[in-house]
């Protein structure tokens, strides 16, 4: 009939999604390519949303000269009348004004003042302070930080120096090499992630045994292989040590400089530092740590921070609650073999009390594409019915509409089924982590999920028979008035429109 085939497109429809692009490997991934570390695992995600923590241009810049590495005169300004006073200072006739934001490709975004590029050249302290003014509390629009933006607080203004060569050098962590290993290419001052991808063979790498430590001959064998003069090889290995003792004394993650130069006057310089710190080593670089820009992330990381529970939202509609990297992981999987997409990587450890519980469940639903949550709790350290406990409460005290399918094994799992039983919500249980995947991902849930109504019992069918019954009758009636010319056409379909509407919300409600 046709409110049958209204209503199947109706359900249909509701389990529609959208589906966002997916965001570039880091530049270090695609230059190792997909061993160890860097394995994709199925899922991609936002560069902004990094564990680790990402220092402004600036500090990194500091960090260097503090440690003897040879950079650009330059200081920051938080202000366009700073700008206009540094650049004074400065006393070269041009300098070189970069937006402080913590997002790649920056050179080729856009500010909501309307100017193009976040670095730019000036030249005379005047147009410093112009420039900077159009800069400074303006969102810079990248690539990378997509829709969003990051607002750029302050720029560093810093003497232009003229290159003759630029290079690519980097230090990183990677399991294949165990150990750190420094990367360096002929190709500065460009996208890595491209250099890569056309020519492999224009970048080298250096494994560097952590023990031992980095060699003065394995510094000057890469700056050979990267192309440098024989004039300044070990100019360039000297700052390559420096950067590296940097790297160990920081517990860096990564250390990137691109470009390094050959000047004009045949100095070797870092013109660029980007350096990503290991969050695990918070408690020991308490100085470094102190210097994130919250303003730079996402507020939900900040709250995650603060609970100390680790988040990293993704693109998806499926928010995921579970105790452990490698089961988080494994649970995102799934949802993606079934089809579905992951909205969060959430990891609430294996001591996670009832009020961690609770703000992971704030954190989850404060994004506003997630439909639906899955719970996945193996109680091994971890007890189920605390997580029940911060289930139970978090949905009383959130008022969640949306379905949670929860699937616990372990530790008090039958105490924990208890908790949610007594609790009178519609929580979904599941003992199996492949079935409850595909409950997240089956019409009913989508379509239910859509209208925020719950499932209740078997007799829905007979109740969903009935309404399709009576629709059908109304259908008949509407064909009947439109040939009588005692109705339109339109007012037919918006009345059987919200017939089934009414219907199918109380359905749900049954």
């Amino acid at each position: 009939m046709a409110a049958s085939v209204f209503y199947s497109r109706l359900l249909a429809a509701a389990t529609l999604r959208s589906h966002r692009p997916r965001t570039a490997l880091p530049a270090a991934a695609q230059v190792l390519g997909s061993s160890g570390l860097f394995n994709n695992h199925g899922v991609q995600i936002q560069h902004q949303q990094q564990r680790n923590l990402s220092l402004h241009e600036y500090l990194s810049m500091e960090l260097l000269q503090e440690a003897g590495v040879s950079i650009p005169k330059g200081h920051v300004a938080k202000s366009p009348d700073e700008a206009y006073a540094i650049a004074k200072k400065l006393g070269s006739k041009d300098v070189v004004i970069k937006a402080q934001v913590l997002a790649g490709g920056r050179g080729k975004g856009t500010f909501e003042s309307g100017l193009k590029g976040g670095v730019k050249i000036v030249f005379s302290p005047e147009e410093a302070k112009a420039v900077s003014s159009q800069m400074i509390g303006k969102k810079l629009f990248t690539k990378q930080t997509g829709e969003k933006g990051r607002i750029c607080n302050q720029v560093l203004v810093c003497e232009r120096r003229y290159p003759r060569r630029e290079y690519y050098f980097a230090i990183t962590m990677e399991r294949s090499f165990q150990g750190p290993v420094l990367i360096g290419s002929s190709h500065g001052g460009v996208n890595i992630e491209d250099v890569a991808a056309e020519t492999p063979e224009a970048i080298v790498k250096e494994p560097i045994d952590i023990v031992e430590g980095i060699k003065k001959e394995q510094a000057v064998r890469l700056a050979q292989k990267m192309g440098f003069p024989a004039s300044i090889v070990d100019s360039a290995a000297e700052n390559m040590i420096k950067l590296y003792d940097l790297f160990l004394k920081y517990d860096a993650t990564m250390v990137e400089i691109n470009p390094m130069v050959e000047d004009s006057d045949g100095a070797v310089l870092c013109m660029d530092a980007k350096i990503n710190f290991d969050s695990n080593s918070a408690y020991r670089q308490k100085k470094i740590f102190d210097l994130q820009d919250w303003t730079q992330e996402d507020e939900r990381d900040k709250d995650a921070a603060k609970a100390d529970l680790n988040y990293i939202g993704l693109d998806g509609n499926i928010g995921c609650l579970v105790n452990g990297a490698g089961l988080a992981m494994a649970t995102m999987d799934i949802i993606k073999l079934h089809g579905g997409t992951p909205a969060n990587f959430l990891d609430v450890g294996g001591g996670a009390t009832v009020h961690q519980v609770t703000e992971a469940f704030k954190l989850i639903t404060s994004d506003k594409k997630v439909l639906s949550i899955l719970v996945n709790i193996f109680g091994g350290i971890m007890r189920c019915d605390v997580i029940a406990q911060g289930i139970v409460m978090a949905v009383k005290d959130l008022e969640i509409k949306i379905p949670i399918v929860v699937r616990l094994q372990g530790t008090r799992v039958d105490d924990a089924k208890a908790l949610i039983a007594d609790s009178g919500l519609k929580i979904l249980a599941c003992d199996d982590l492949d079935e409850a995947a595909k409950m997240q991902l089956s019409d009913t849930v989508s379509f239910h999920t859509y209208h925020h109504v719950s499932i209740k019992d078997e007799s829905i069918d007979d109740i969903k028979e009935l309404l399709l019954f009576i629709s059908d009758g109304i259908v008949v009636l509407c064909l009947y008035f439109i040939k009588k010319n005692r109705v339109s056409v339109e007012t037919s379909l918006i009345f059987l429109n919200i017939f089934c509407l009414c219907s199918l919300l109380d359905l749900g409600s049954k």
